[in-house]
């Protein structure tokens, strides 16, 4: 039964403390949308498009407004477009992503996401020609995100896609060096990928999923902090409990809103990602959960354990609160989007290799990391083949989103507004050359632990 106090309490997580459902994301399955024709092919996702998500927006402003829930995006998550788009006789997918694009305009979401490729064992043709499309659709497009799922820990890292996405990040920052690579924001590099994530940039409508679905992604650091205001002389047991229950409501919110929108859209719900989502907002941040444990600085000898902590602590108390998890689920470290993180590296008391260690255990990877622009292409593979190691050992999603700004070098700033922040241009480690690692290509094997048939 829901008390006053409930009530009370929740309406101040909101009002003082951040508490929003970061987004509604509606999957869209394009698998009936194929067609040899690249034009009847585009026409076919306007339409599907469109049709299916005319009333997304409405919803989710009619269910914010009654609730009084802050609900901060509304996005769009289709079938990863080389497999949607395989058929087409074409050597470009821009025309879809401009298709992509302005069908997402038309609806009135913030982003669309799912100018996808699947190529942890292999590359199709559709494959090739979506990674070779990549630059020029992100510099053309406004709300289009992209994502490369290239290893697994089922197949092993492909080393040939590792390569080549090191050369595609640098060529979406140059052609968007007027906004500050921001095409490189766009884009995120997996590992393990899962097809339900609702977050951008890195949402695309997995192949398993139903043809349409509603995934819904909480957040809330600011409330997770305040909680632990109070327990300065607690131990970790008791700071763990309390991370848990206060995981438990934040989560009941997006349960709320998620149940709603599928009620009312006639759409299935699918999950819930119970990640702690961060932004630039002073009191909404990650870090400072983690310096609220004690540590003086994020990045601090103890910052791994301390996140290591918080995420199973956010799982365990999420997934008593709803019938579907999913998604990424944990705590999110991406550098621009926080406000602690962007102050640790301002410090120096984190590293882009601290912040490696800290993907282990968080719930993706490298996230938001603006670098200088001479930083090389084989250097930013490098980067990729490390992350991806992590995740295929260690059988979890890991990414990295990192953006050579062209022009910038370290002790610079760079701004890219909005939810997606600002950063100081961190260093890397590139004083020693990776070229002739990364360019042995081939497929490092799935390790061991991938035998669990």
């Amino acid at each position: 039964m829901i008390t006053i106090d409930d009530i009370l309490e929740t309406n101040q997580m909101i009002t003082e403390f951040n508490l929003d459902v970061r987004t509604i994301t509606l999957g869209i399955s394009l698998r009936d949308c194929a067609h040899p024709n690249i034009k009847q092919f585009c026409d076919n996702v306007y339409e599907k498009i469109t049709t299916s998500a005319e009333f997304l927006v409405q919803t989710g402003e009619e269910i914010e407004a009654e609730f009084g829930i802050p609900i901060i995006n509304k996005r769009i998550s289709v079938t990863p477009i080389a497999i949607a788009a395989d058929a087409c006789k074409t050597d470009s997918f821009v025309p879809v992503a401009e298709t992509l694009d302005r069908a997402a305009k038309t609806v009135g979401v913030n982003f669309i996401g799912g100018f996808s490729a699947l190529v942890e064992k292999g590359f199709t043709h559709g494959d090739r020609v979506l990674i070779e499309s990549i630059p020029q659709a992100l510099a053309s497009t406004d709300l289009v995100c992209s994502s490369v799922n290239l290893a697994s820990t089922k197949a092993g890292i492909n080393m040939d896609a590792v390569r080549e996405m090191g050369e595609i990040i640098k060529r979406t920052a140059e052609l968007t060096r007027d906004k500050q690579a921001l095409g490189c924001a766009k884009l995120v590099i997996f590992a393990n990928a899962p097809g339900d994530n609702p977050f951008m940039a890195g949402a695309f409508h997995g192949v398993a999923e139903a043809d349409k679905v509603i995934n819904v992604g909480v957040s809330g650091p600011g409330v997770v902090r305040h909680a632990l205001e109070n327990l300065k002389s607690a131990d970790f047991s008791e700071v763990a409990e309390t991370i848990k229950k206060t995981a438990f409501k934040i989560t009941r919110v997006g349960q709320l809103v998620a149940r709603e929108a599928s009620k009312r859209l006639g759409i299935p719900f699918g999950i819930i990602d119970l990640s702690l989502a961060p932004t630039p907002a002073v009191g909404d941040s990650v870090a400072r959960i983690l310096e609220e444990m004690g540590l003086e600085s994020c990045g601090a000898p103890g910052t791994t354990a301390a996140l290591a902590l918080l995420n199973d602590a956010v799982k365990k108390g999420g997934l008593m609160a709803t019938s579907h998890v999913g998604g990424l689920s944990g705590a999110f470290i991406p550098v621009s989007e926080d406000e602690g993180m962007i102050d640790a590296v301002r410090k120096n008391s984190l590293s882009i290799e601290k912040l490696e260690a800290m993907t282990c255990v968080c719930s993706v990877g490298l996230d938001m990391i603006a670098v200088a622009g001479d930083t090389s292409a084989a250097t930013i593979s490098g980067i990729i083949a490390d992350e991806s190691a992590i995740g295929v050992v260690n059988n979890k999603t890991t990414a990295v989103r990192i953006i050579p700004v062209p022009g910038k070098n370290i002790g610079d700033e760079v701004e890219f507004g909005g939810l997606l922040g600002r950063c100081p241009i961190m260093k890397v480690r590139s004083d020693w050359s990776s070229e002739a690692f990364i360019a042995r290509g081939g497929r490092i094997p799935a390790p061991v632990r991938s035998l669990t048939n």
